[in-house]
């Protein structure tokens, strides 16, 4: 049976629509689609935090609803800043709106930490300092201590998109030297996803990369396996997705 997997991209990324495609590639009879919104920058202002309102969201899920998607997919990092309260939110919305079960990256970022039993993690983001700050204050705010973290003080989205993978591989070494109990790649325009691998295999610490983790997250809403991909996150695919916050 024929499987689609919707996902709501900002309209600047160029990351996470190839990597979705070659991970689909590798699940049977399965396809995913996408459907942009309005995001060009990411900063703590007012302009910049207004981009992810949710009525262009789900506006833009809507139209994902038209091509019969199985589950719609936020395969965005707002809501480490913005508050989870912002991922209940979309999910609850866009189900309302249309009927189609719903995931969000961060939503199943959480869901991977609580089936690691993690309670230390490290954190590389391409973000500016003031965001990382919120981002970690808020997942401190949950009850996990950020061992060691790295941002490339970026604010332009579409410019994450073009961090080099090797900086992207040192800095996961890097923070992989405290030992977490895993390691956040945290940003869907930041192509983490091929490097994961490797680097998780090198040191045994999982990697959880946030591309990775909202395919992960929209296969487990919809109690499809994940197992097909550990090319892009050994130990997450070996995980349930439960969904566990999904619903609150």
């Amino acid at each position: 049976m024929k499987m689609r997997l919707g996902m709501l991209t900002p309209s600047s990324n160029t990351v996470l629509e190839p990597v979705c495609a070659a991970m689909a590639a590798a699940l049977p009879d399965t396809s995913v689609h996408f459907s942009r919104f309005t995001v060009t920058r990411i900063a703590m202002d007012d302009s910049a935090l207004g981009q992810f309102n949710t009525g262009p969201m789900v506006e833009a899920a809507k139209l994902l609803a038209d091509a019969k998607v199985d589950v719609i997919a936020w395969n965005g990092t707002s809501a480490s800043w913005l508050g989870l309260a912002s991922d209940h939110a979309l999910v609850r919305e866009i189900e309302a709106e249309t009927g189609i079960k719903a995931a969000t990256c961060v939503l199943s970022m959480m869901d991977a930490l609580k089936a690691l039993d993690a309670k230390t993690y490290a954190l590389v983001t391409p973000y500016t300092a003031d965001v990382q700050s919120q981002i970690v204050d808020n997942l401190s705010a949950l009850g996990y201590d950020c061992s060691a973290e790295v941002h490339f003080d970026i604010s332009d989205n579409f410019s994450f998109g073009a961090v080099p993978e090797k900086r992207i591989e040192d800095a996961l070494r890097s923070v992989c030297t405290t030992k977490p109990d895993a390691v956040i790649v945290l940003c869907t325009n930041l192509a983490g996803a091929p490097v994961v691998a490797q680097v998780e295999n090198d040191t045994g610490v999982p990697i959880l990369d946030s591309v990775t983790l909202t395919m992960w997250g929209a296969l487990g809403r919809i109690g499809a396996p994940a197992d097909r991909l550990a090319t892009w996150g050994p130990r997450l695919s070996t995980l349930s997705a439960k969904n566990m916050l999904v619903a609150q």
